[in-house]
């Protein structure tokens, strides 16, 4: 096969200030072809296999956002849009890095990318697991790596305590329902997630002592009883009315890992929920501390290793059950990314470019 010269982006043409729209005269994001660079010493050339969908790329192309108060380089109106994903290298001019080796990088919304290959990293070897490789994108990357600090290092989460963690059935929150209850061993663990069948996997599948659906009518009901003599510890995703709900039902210094807004990212700053139970947290002396996984990765080794060292004795589960992968053309990218928002994932949703 002859090597590509030019490359399909998917690159930021408008910055959303609510959904984003993928059609009509102002879309989102335009599929455009741009030239490929040669290659300099250390460089690789590479062919993206698949793509991590992150609610947290919402926030990157926000027009409502500083970029002052951004944790990362926003995308900019015609770059194409950031991502991580896993690739192919076709060519190199690195030492120690092959052709059709498969390697993980920030190759954003392309088909081909030249990168330097100090900036790319090999999958890690986990010594005979039978583990899919697009688990790096997910329970076993950055996803794993974001519940784990949450819960280990950020409210401290400890083994008498309930914790109750809201989009239960996402990529981040179904690993933080996991290492809650089947690696610290937490008392009980409760998720909130979106619809009956969800609130099922995360019981049966994940393992929760409970999962309330925040679709039912008798959500708030659901959710006092289920956490009766109130809780120790709250791992929010979703932030919104569910967060607001929460501080009732958070036990007097009870700790709260502000990790995701995913309730909030498409209604821009005049239309947010604005939190209504503020005093809570002054009367009950409640701890909040937002993070980002990436002030943590001198931590990830060890994060890393008890996640493994959890695989192998059978009390976590990393398979298929825990992503939704979804093989689209290169055309269908942004489609797939926006399933984030519909709820139309089950686990990490990943796009598997064919």
């Amino acid at each position: 096969m002859s090597l590509p010269s030019e490359t399909h982006q998917w690159v930021l043409s408008n910055k959303p200030t609510s959904l984003p729209t993928l059609s009509g005269p102002s879309p989102t994001f335009t599929n455009k072809t741009a030239p490929l660079p040669s290659l300099a010493s250390g460089d690789v050339l590479l062919q993206t296999v698949y793509l991590s969908n992150d609610p947290a790329q919402r926030g990157w192309i926000s027009a409502d956002i500083d970029p002052a108060r951004l944790y990362t380089t926003p995308v900019d109106i015609g770059s194409p849009m950031h991502a991580r994903g896993m690739c192919k290298i076709l060519k190199s001019s690195a030492r120690g890095w092959e052709e059709g080796e498969l390697v993980l990088a920030s190759c954003g919304w392309t088909e081909y990318a030249v990168v330097q290959a100090g900036k790319c990293q090999k999958l890690p070897n986990l010594d005979g697991l039978d583990v899919g490789v697009t688990q790096f994108l997910g329970a076993l990357g950055m996803t794993g790596l974001t519940a784990w600090t949450g819960l280990t290092e950020i409210v401290k989460a400890r083994h008498d305590d309930t914790v109750v963690v809201s989009g239960a059935a996402g990529a981040t929150g179904g690993m933080v329902v996991q290492i809650a209850k089947h690696i610290i061993g937490c008392k009980r663990v409760v998720g909130i997630a979106g619809g009956e069948d969800k609130c099922k996997w995360v019981k049966e599948h994940l393992g929760a002592d409970a999962c309330v659906d925040y679709k039912s009518s008798r959500f708030v009901e659901e959710l006092k009883k289920e956490t009766e003599g109130f809780v120790e510890v709250y791992f929010d995703n979703v932030g919104g009315e569910i967060l607001d709900l929460m501080l009732t039902r958070i036990k007097r210094y009870g700790r709260i890992a502000a990790c995701g807004a995913i309730a909030e990212y498409n209604k821009g700053n005049a239309q947010g929920y604005g939190i209504k139970n503020w005093f809570e947290v002054v009367s009950n002396r409640i701890q909040i501390k937002g993070f980002i996984v990436l002030d943590h990765l001198g931590k990830a080794e060890e994060g890393m290793n008890e996640l493994v060292k959890a695989m192998r004795e059978g009390k976590i589960k990393v398979d298929a059950g825990n992503e939704t992968v979804v093989e689209t053309g290169f055309e269908g990218v942004p489609e797939t990314w926006m399933k984030l928002f519909e709820g139309g994932n089950r686990g990490k949703l990943i796009t598997k470019l064919v």
